[in-house]
């Protein structure tokens, strides 16, 4: 799970990220520390996906820039935000 604080159209400015082995998005003490870093930041509103965009793993930090994830093969052909296999 990744949250970002964006104080304008810029990068974030602030940001979490949460790693289980299991579904983090079921997780109440993970719940929780996200409810606590979305209060420390003073965020007004909330922007989020209803679904999984990516895998978990960052382009250029987990494995070379240009390359598919080698950890993620579900994702390697499939558009992040639709889900649907590129052709």
């Amino acid at each position: 799970m990744a949250v970002g604080i964006v104080i304008n159209e810029d990068e974030p400015k602030n940001m979490q990220r949460w790693f289980a082995e299991h579904d983090v998005r079921k997780d109440p003490t993970i719940s929780k520390e996200i409810l606590e870093f979305i209060a420390l930041h003073n965020v007004r509103s909330v922007v989020m996906t209803d679904r999984i965009i990516g895998c978990p793993h960052e382009e250029g930090i987990d494995y070379p820039d240009g390359e598919k994830c080698p950890r993620c093969p579900f994702w390697a052909h499939r558009d992040r935000w639709s889900g649907e296999v590129l052709h």
